[in-house]
């Protein structure tokens, strides 16, 4: 099997954590692209002593450190809003942090396998972590809505969403109550599952509801292929069924870190 096949899979996934992390699709795709670059010009140097996932995370680690995210993502003048944004957030927190954060909660390495693509010792990410999540909380608060037709589901979301001390606006189970829901009272975050109640579609409820004001989307799904397409647009934030709690938290925290509403002042 060549190196491309190996890597072909884990492709979809690195694009994730590159949109969380940078907060677009442009600028984690423009990463990504580099990083399968740098692979194509020098294969040799592809990390053969682990895993093809952890090595392909390694490299795009390399291209990401090498472009001086202490100060977020260069992207000159035509710098999208959500790295704007980030700007007033990044002076509190490291990217170093949040990176440990995405890797073992959102990616699900383990705090072995974070430490090695981050450069640090495993017992410092899960420090890093905790600062992450403390810092991000602290600075941030948003009204959220479930879109989500599973009650045990949707009540494990909104004791999430109110452990991070954020609110609850509703929980709706099909598209038009979503759509109705998010007219009455706008959320700062949605929370959506894919397929609903009356067989309507989440996707369809959050493009309804992006049609009339923007707002930072999770999307919750047992069906992530319907989302990683490649296609555009893709959304920067996808969590896969059977979640992890921390992985929902994770995912929140960094949403609303690239939210204009809820910068501190």
């Amino acid at each position: 099997m060549s190196l491309g096949q190996e890597l072909a899979p884990h492709l979809p996934f690195v694009r994730r954590y590159a949109r969380a992390l940078t907060g677009t699709q442009k600028h984690g795709d423009a990463y990504v692209r580099a990083t399968l670059e740098a692979i194509v010009a020098a294969p040799e140097d592809f990390p053969r002593d682990v895993d093809p996932r952890l090595g392909l995370y390694k490299t795009f680690q390399a291209i990401w450190g090498s472009a001086n995210v202490e100060t977020g993502v260069d992207g000159g003048q035509d710098a999208a809003q959500p790295e704007a944004i980030a700007q007033a957030r990044l002076a509190r927190i490291t990217p170093r942090s949040r990176q440990a954060l995405l890797l073992t909660a959102m990616e699900g390495f383990t705090n072995e396998d974070a430490a090695y693509l981050i450069g640090v010792d495993a017992p410092e990410v899960e420090t890093l972590v905790a600062d992450a999540l403390s810092e991000i909380e602290r600075q941030t608060h948003a009204e959220v809505l479930i879109i989500e037709d599973e009650p045990i589901i949707a009540m494990d979301l909104e004791t999430i969403v109110r452990d991070l001390g954020h609110g609850v606006t509703g929980v709706a189970v099909t598209r038009d109550e979503a759509v109705a829901q998010a007219m009455a009272r706008r959320p700062g975050l949605v929370l959506a599952d894919i397929q609903l109640a009356d067989d309507s579609s989440g996707i369809d409820a959050v493009k309804d509801i992006l049609a009339q004001f923007e707002v930072p989307v999770i999307f919750i799904t047992a069906f992530p292929e319907r989302l990683l397409t490649g296609e555009r647009p893709e959304p920067t934030f996808l969590i896969t069924k059977p979640f992890q709690r921390s992985t929902v938290k994770a995912a929140i925290a960094q949403a609303l870190f690239f939210d204009s509403s809820t910068v501190p002042a």
